[in-house]
């Protein structure tokens, strides 16, 4: 039989899918499977993009530039300048979701066993991302008890080799909720610009900021902005997961002609994902009033709930739609596969992530879960239900 590559033998799995096999059983089996999971939002896009969507008035089906639609890039470009007006069209890629945008960009930057730091936890694909390119994920663990903040300055200076070529964040950050401080960022350009090596930041939660708290993008940073580069998408910010268009934003041309190169690889981003993209831009700010308004109730009423089951720890996160719970068992991977397979009240379960996949394996943190508030109140607080019966049966059973 043919030999595998060891790169694909070795390749992660997702800690968000890896249980799929389970729920799919329990649904066979008529249990109702409440998938906090996954960031798939329950909200819907908005009603323009749906329209333009289910009447499509085109004639072919072409390929865009590798780039994107000059079009869909110019217009995106004006959502930037509000960020920074330095931004144009020819500082904007357009990609198969945010996924492939950090994908290109790994591979721009980095050379076979180049570094990259990370705080730890982080979104389990950039585990997935960074092994296809051959590159090293050096991690910097923060704490539950620290609310996810930000490590020390100092650890990551102490991190930084003659290998590394980027410093990774995700602002908001899934999985975490985590939300960085202008200061913070600061801190972190001291560091970039001192080493002159890259920032990323993973901006994709964005607009998903609570509490009057405020977002501060990367693109702000005035002393470093050949330094900076954004990764983005269309996926959360207007539900729109499946039309698969993200972007990469920098003012370093060297580094956008060279992702250029890899798009070019590639061919074209999806034609259809990138109409409704460009319909997208016009959703109006009431859209976003009231969905954040939504995953503000939501987020109030699972991390409270939470809160209340004896031995759980659930820090309030302050932006995107996640939050890490502590439970009360000791290997959450095996608790969640039970959740699937053993347990249901009133014919329903939950499906919940745990959360070491989103950990790296030095780091691996094996009492904890990801769960994602995109589901109604209503089923949220079964959720909730769910997860305090299920802690006292489960922890019954084990002892």
């Amino acid at each position: 039989m043919p030999i595998l590559s060891r790169k694909g033998i070795n390749m992660p799995e997702s800690p968000i899918r890896k249980l799929v096999p389970y729920a799919e059983k329990a649904k066979k089996n008529n249990i109702e499977v409440l998938h906090l999971n996954i960031g798939q939002p329950d909200i819907p896009p908005p009603d323009n993009v749906i329209r333009k969507i289910n009447n499509f008035n085109i004639n072919s089906i072409e390929y865009s530039h590798s780039a994107g639609m000059e079009e869909y890039r110019t217009n995106l470009s004006k959502y930037y300048k509000k960020i920074n007006p330095q931004i144009n069209k020819q500082n904007i890629l357009i990609s198969t979701g945010g996924s492939e945008a950090l994908s290109i960009t790994l591979n721009c930057i980095c050379d076979p066993n180049d570094e990259i730091i990370i705080p730890d936890p982080y979104y389990a694909n950039y585990n997935g991302f960074s092994h296809a390119s051959n590159v090293k994920i050096v991690p910097i663990i923060c704490q539950i008890e620290n609310d996810f903040k930000l490590p020390e300055i100092d650890e990551f200076e102490n991190r930084i080799s003659k290998k590394t070529k980027a410093i990774v964040i995700c602002n908001p950050g899934n999985p975490t909720g985590a939300l960085y401080s202008k200061a913070e960022l600061e801190q972190l350009a001291h560091i970039v610009k001192k080493y002159d090596i890259f920032l990323i930041a993973d901006e994709v939660y964005r607009e998903f900021i609570y509490d009057q708290n405020k977002h501060f993008s990367i693109l702000n940073l005035k002393s470093i902005q050949e330094n900076t580069i954004i990764i983005d998408s269309v996926s959360k910010r207007y539900s729109m997961c499946g039309a698969r268009i993200g972007s990469i934003i920098s003012l370093n041309m060297d580094f956008i002609n060279t992702a250029l190169k890899f798009a070019q690889a590639r061919l074209s981003p999806p034609t259809f994902g990138q109409i409704a993209a460009m319909e997208a831009l016009k959703t109006q700010p009431l859209y976003f009033k009231e969905i954040i308004e939504e995953y503000d109730k939501r987020r109030k009423l699972l991390v409270n709930g939470l809160n209340k089951i004896k031995g759980v720890k659930c820090p309030m996160p302050k932006g995107a739609f996640y939050c890490i719970a502590e439970l009360p068992v000791q290997d959450t991977e095996h608790f969640c596969r039970w959740l699937l397979e053993k347990f249901h009240l009133n014919n329903t379960t939950v499906m919940l992530a745990p959360a070491h996949g989103f950990y790296s394996q030095k780091n691996g943190i094996k009492n904890q879960v990801r769960i994602a508030y995109v589901l109604e109140l209503k089923k949220l607080q079964i959720s909730i239900e769910i997860i305090q019966s299920a802690l006292a049966t489960y922890n019954e059973d084990q002892s």
